[in-house]
């Protein structure tokens, strides 16, 4: 699938993963909105990376244009 089918099923709170990587990245997540200290927090990707646990993820440009993506049933 391409990002842009992805994108939806992201927001409803599916995890998607490109089959390209290969490597151990697990999932991208989507992390709506929030507070902290008092302070909106807006929306942002997770990728959660075996043995590292989360980190802040930003598509590149590949994998805007990737037609790789998947759903992960986890």
């Amino acid at each position: 699938m391409m990002f842009e089918e992805i994108l939806p099923r992201l927001k409803s709170g599916e995890k998607v993963i490109r089959q390209g990587w290969g490597g151990a990245e697990l999932y991208v997540m989507l992390v709506g909105q929030s507070k902290h200290d008092g302070e909106n927090l807006n929306p942002y990707f997770l990728i959660n990376v075996e043995g590292e646990g989360y980190t802040m993820f930003t598509p590149t440009v590949c994998d805007l244009l990737a037609e790789d993506w998947v759903i992960v049933s986890k």
